[in-house]
């Protein structure tokens, strides 16, 4: 029993328990995806069973990665399964049990909401876009939003932060960005919000169908 409920792995070379960075942001693309599918459903048909089964499916793996062990949790299995032929990236486990009881908060005041009471309003829109955000940052940019107020609550600091920030160093010139790419960048974002602006009516025209597949369908 003392070896299935453990917070993350040891492995040799690490004097912490870590876990594999990989198979995180796997399981936190598999659940943005999910959430994310639940509240297009909402906000375009109305349709709200898909949100309870997400909700409940959610809550579920999050205790069992906070109060079990995270190798058990289905979502990281499968992120496991995914991502089983590229090099581990280890990370501390102790922040990221940490950003996890945030996730068990979150996915608890929506099950409470939205399963158990059966109901929605501002509360249950914010908390679904929180926890949106915090997938998004963790699949997309590696970033565990949880993790930066792992600081603000414990003296020791985060060890095996994801992309090594927890260390201050110097950044590689790879990693450098000059003034011509922060101008590139800000011309682009001028040129889009330029076409918003001037192009909308164009944009807006529904394209017709190139070779009538539609309207011979319809036929039928």
């Amino acid at each position: 029993m003392k070896n299935i409920i453990i917070f993350g792995e040891n492995v040799p070379g690490y004097n912490i328990l870590v876990l594999n960075e990989r198979e995180v942001r796997a399981a936190a693309g598999i659940l943005f995806l999910f959430t994310y599918t639940a509240l297009l459903l909402i906000i375009f048909k109305g349709y709200f069973p898909f949100i309870k089964y997400v909700i409940t499916g959610f809550l579920t793996d999050f205790i069992i990665r906070v109060f079990i062990n995270p190798k058990y949790a289905p979502t990281l299995i499968l992120g496991r399964l995914i991502v089983k032929n590229q090099t581990p990236e280890y990370v501390g486990a102790a922040q990221k049990k940490f950003a996890w009881i945030i996730g068990v908060v979150l996915a608890a005041t929506m099950f409470i909401l939205m399963v158990i009471v059966n109901s929605y309003s501002p509360i249950t829109g914010i908390v679904c876009l929180i926890c949106l955000i915090f997938l998004f940052f963790e699949s997309v940019f590696g970033i565990c939003l949880g993790c930066k107020f792992y600081t603000l609550f414990y003296k020791e600091k985060a060890q095996y932060c994801p992309g090594e920030i927890c260390e201050l160093k110097d950044r590689q010139p790879i990693q450098k960005i000059s003034g011509s790419q922060l101008l590139i960048l800000l011309g682009f974002i001028v040129l889009m919000v330029l076409l918003v602006v001037f192009f909308h009516e164009i944009f807006g025209i529904r394209p017709f169908d190139l070779f009538g597949l539609e309207s011979h369908a319809a036929a039928k």
